[in-house]
């Protein structure tokens, strides 16, 4: 559904009894139960005023509040100035452990029946760069002897694929090079999950259970809320902690120190030195997505 056919039926709805407009709307609503009228019709996130953002804000947490029995805080951070994010990773140390995907599970507030992550870990032959004959379902202790492994998430490409071929622009790259879901927008056609070289988007094929206890209070719209069933989702570089001075949460979890985090655009923080002094490479260069996420060995 595009813009103007949302715009139409908001015409519509003021034009018909509330009851009568809900019960038109009921075969183009079946697909999002989890979603009411006034989310269904919200207006595209980038076009809200400061109140209407407030007032949907507001609306989330009390939505949470009465389905978990758990207050939130729900921010709507916003890119810094100077500040381009970007990521890299030192494969020479990393083991394999899966404490990154463990700590992203817990901090997005993901369905605990999956156990869901937006990271994933491949456990490869040492010597061979084939992504397509890694493992993600080792069980074995770790680091494996003639393995190394490779961790995966969303590489916030400067030219994603994933934002060209959506048909209602509710993902887009923001000033810091996140790449965001409007999962209020999110129509579920998973165009971008296909489109995505990375494997990087996840679609929420049920509505995720998260037990009240284990709830993530600290939450952004456009990061880890709860996201509603029927929506694709992806990692967002931990939006909520990064914009305010915070690591992302994989990263504190980490316990080799195999990841580094920083501002792109400051030539004395720490992944710049790493960009300038290690030998760097990125996922599928072929394919022109330039990424913000880097790789590295020590030697």
């Amino acid at each position: 559904m595009d813009k103007t056919k949302r715009r139409t039926l908001k015409v519509l709805g003021g034009t018909l009894g509330a009851t009568a407009f809900a019960y038109a709307l009921e075969p183009l609503t079946a697909w999002t139960k989890e979603q009411s009228l006034d989310e269904f019709l919200q207006r595209h996130y980038k076009e809200l005023s400061k109140s209407e953002l407030e007032a949907v804000l507001r609306r989330i947490e009390q939505k949470t509040r009465e389905t978990y029995g758990v207050d939130v805080h729900v921010t709507d951070l916003h890119p810094q100035e100077g500040v381009e994010f970007g990521y890299a990773l030192n494969l020479s140390v990393c083991i394999g452990c899966r404490k990154c995907a463990e700590a992203c599970h817990k901090e997005n507030n993901h369905d605990r029946a999956t156990n869901n992550s937006y990271i994933r870990v491949l456990e490869m032959d040492q010597g061979t760069f084939d992504l397509e004959k890694g493992t993600t379902t080792y069980d074995h202790a770790v680091p494996a002897p003639g393995k190394y492994y490779l961790p995966v998430q969303c590489q916030q490409c400067d030219n994603a694929p994933c934002v060209k071929v959506c048909p209602v622009q509710a993902t887009w790259k923001e000033r810091d090079g996140i790449v965001v879901v409007d999962y209020n927008w999110c129509i579920g056609c998973r165009y971008c999950e296909a489109a995505c070289p990375y494997h990087a988007r996840r679609f929420n094929w049920q509505k995720p259970q998260v037990p009240a206890a284990e709830l993530n209070p600290d939450q952004g719209y456009l990061s880890n809320r709860v996201r509603p069933q029927g929506v694709v989702e992806k990692c967002t570089f931990c939006l909520h902690r990064t914009r305010a001075g915070r690591l992302p949460a994989c990263l504190e979890a980490c316990p080799t120190g195999a990841r580094v985090f920083g501002n792109l655009l400051d030539p004395d923080s720490e992944i710049r030195w790493v960009l300038a002094n290690k030998r760097v490479f990125v996922l599928k260069e072929e394919l022109g997505t330039r990424p913000r996420f880097f790789y590295f060995f020590d030697t």
